[in-house]
């Protein structure tokens, strides 16, 4: 992604193996940095079973050894330099997906289908090895129209049967993804199948966005001071999709690793989210970062009837999500998005270095200056009516439904950030 802010130790800031593909003109792309081929065209959505099974009847290309891609495989192909839309907007002009379009074919949710913009989530081969939302049996996949690794539930979550997802299947290279770790025996661990050298050990505590890239960038410890904030792509890369808190009591991760234990936000024994050095870029702003959840991906769902909040696992060990860089958690008592996903913001740290990693400058890019805010979006100037700044509901002229859905944080207002772009769904 881009440098945003001052702030030292960005992924931008850092190069190494940019992307790079060849369309083969068959309907196949080669990867030239991970070495995997993958077919071009996702087509129509389909089930998991039916992705499955699809693969061996897959001759894109006159090969027939296509594979459904593991959730490592997949997030190979994302690039987080897209934008995350707001999921009540239909209007894509402006969006750039978290994928390279120019190579692959891609398609944002459709309203037709019954879809939200952001519905574009791609299938693979991981299972959790534990249940989301409360005992479903979930996949792990990507979703290229937001940028993030969810558990997905297999059957649909409105009552449609079983849900679909788009499909890019891959060949070749089958070890990519399996880690080879070596325990140098100071407190680093050496992945011999990426190069990359880690902390044994986390930062222990958490902390915001700019300080656990300031405690990176200081870092000195085992006769070396090259550590940095890994970049998203990088901590996936140790994430191990065989463990969880529920089956294995640990942290997704291998357990020549330390990982602190935590008490999460029900109480229960734990473990943390980890900083990356990549923004996650919003359609209005920039103010959040990628982390992983190396423990129990939790959210407040609420429900419609009673109005009450549950804390559960909604999108699993070793999901992608994103918190805000900077600020307060308990401004956010019941999260933030549909699924109420759990804002922490102090985050933990595992440090990184080597993989022929290379310092550079980066392309910074400065936010607006708060005291110079930007002018008020359409949506704000039609509901705000009293110039505050922000729309309550006695303010709001649409269906309560849809005032509970954009109120994310669940303060009793719709803030500017919260407002949607474009037009609603069913309204041109």
């Amino acid at each position: 992604t881009a440098a945003y802010d001052t702030y030292a130790g960005q992924d931008a800031q850092y190069a190494a193996n940019p992307p790079s593909y060849k369309d083969n003109g068959d309907g196949t792309v080669s990867d030239l940095v991970t070495g995997l081929m993958w077919t071009q065209d996702p087509g129509e959505k389909m089930t998991l079973a039916e992705a499955f099974g699809n693969a061996s009847k897959c001759h894109t290309g006159d090969y027939s050894d296509w594979r459904l891609p593991t959730i490592k495989e997949l997030y190979s192909l994302i690039q987080l330099n897209g934008t995350d839309p707001d999921p009540r907007s239909t209007d894509t002009s402006n969006l750039k997906p978290f994928i390279d379009d120019t190579v692959f074919k891609f398609t944002y949710g459709k309203e037709e289908d019954g879809d939200r913009i952001i519905d574009s989530q791609f299938a693979t081969s991981t299972k959790y090895v534990s249940t989301t939302m409360n005992g479903n049996e979930t996949m792990f996949g990507v979703n290229f129209a937001d940028g993030r690794i969810k558990g997905y539930g297999i059957k649909d979550p409105r009552g449609r049967g079983e849900k679909t997802f788009y499909v890019l299947y891959a060949r070749g290279h089958s070890d990519y993804g399996i880690n080879q770790f070596k325990d140098n025996g100071d407190g680093t661990i050496t992945d011999e199948a990426t190069g990359l050298t880690w902390m044994q050990a986390d930062s222990g505590k958490g902390m915001d966005w700019p300080a656990a890239l300031e405690y990176a960038e200081g870092l000195d410890f085992a006769g070396h001071s090259d550590w940095r904030l890994p970049n998203a792509k990088e901590l996936q890369s140790i994430i191990d999709y065989t463990r969880s808190p529920d089956t294995t009591g640990s942290a997704a991760i291998d357990p020549t690793f330390n990982a602190t234990e935590i008490k999460n936000e029900g109480g229960e024994k734990d473990f943390a989210h980890y900083w990356s050095s990549s923004t996650h870029v919003g359609a209005r702003s920039t103010d959040t970062a990628v982390y992983f959840a190396f423990g129990r991906s939790l959210g407040f769902m609420k429900d419609r009837r009673t109005g009450e909040y549950t804390l559960m696992d909604v999108h699993g060990a070793g999901s992608q999500r994103s918190d805000p860089k900077v600020g307060d958690a308990s401004e956010f008592p019941h999260g933030r998005g549909p699924q109420g996903d759990v804002i922490r913001i102090e985050n933990m740290v595992r440090c990184v270095r080597g993989g022929d990693v290379e310092k550079v400058d980066g392309a910074s890019r400065s936010v607006p200056d708060a005291k110079e805010p930007a002018p008020p979006s359409r949506f704000m100037k039609h509901e705000d009516r009293n110039g505050d700044g922000k729309v309550s509901k006695d303010e709001f002229r649409g269906p309560d439904e849809h005032f509970g859905h954009l109120d994310k944080d669940g303060d009793g207002y719709i803030s500017e950030e919260e407002a949607p772009i474009g037009p609603p769904p069913n309204r041109k």
